[in-house]
């Protein structure tokens, strides 16, 4: 398993629309593709004074998974044009790491 790990960040003024954006149109938007491979996208938020950052984990069993999603330069940023009206900057290039070991009851279906 490979998680794809970005970051964004907005303006705190356009947080909530962002946030919105997302779980209303892209992150079902990428649900609709019906991807072999993808097996799920999670969406953290930290505030900070002047901006909000915005991290997305999406899980794929393999980088064919991930090209499917982002193109044969997986590494690319996939972001949306109405995404990037809304971000004050985002990282150009996700990063993925192999999954090694979960012992986490909350996020898997393992008892502790």
């Amino acid at each position: 398993m490979i998680v794809r790990i970005w970051h964004g960040w907005t303006k705190s003024e356009n947080a909530a629309t962002y946030e919105k954006l997302l779980r209303t149109e892209i992150f079902t938007g990428i649900l609709k593709r019906e991807i072999a491979g993808f097996k799920g996208i999670q969406l953290l938020k930290r505030i900070g004074e002047d901006e909000q950052e915005f991290i997305t984990l999406m899980w794929f069993e393999s980088i064919q998974a991930i090209k499917e999603f982002a193109g044969e330069d997986y590494t690319r940023a996939v972001v949306p044009d109405k995404a990037r009206e809304l971000l004050k900057r985002f990282d150009p290039h996700s990063q993925h790491y192999e999954i090694k070991e979960t012992k986490a009851p909350c996020c898997t279906n393992e008892k502790p």
